[in-house]
């Protein structure tokens, strides 16, 4: 039987984190290059997306399959809006 485990704690680990470095520190202990890479990726394409870029145009961009940047454009549109609160969040800031 699979393990279900909660990320509530880990969530409010990370939102009392107010400094970049120190976060970039964690990140880099919690998670693999790979994973780290893959995750600024990820950011990367929802930025773009959010411009209006076409997906195949992102893809083209970043060098990833089309199916990566549409995993994105899905979490956008039918996600938990973390991501939607976020890029509104910095439009208020910028």
């Amino acid at each position: 039987m699979k393990q279900e485990f909660n990320h509530t704690e880990l969530a409010r680990i990370l939102a009392s984190i107010s400094d970049a470095e120190q976060m970039s520190k964690l990140l880099q202990d919690f998670l693999t290059p790979q994973e780290l890479e893959d995750l600024v990726l990820r950011w990367e394409i929802i930025k773009l997306l959010n411009t209006g870029l076409p997906q195949r145009k992102i893809a083209k961009q970043l060098g990833v399959a089309i199916g990566t940047v549409s995993r994105g454009a899905r979490e956008l549109k039918y996600g938990h809006n973390g991501f939607v609160e976020l890029l509104s969040s910095l439009k208020v800031e910028a």
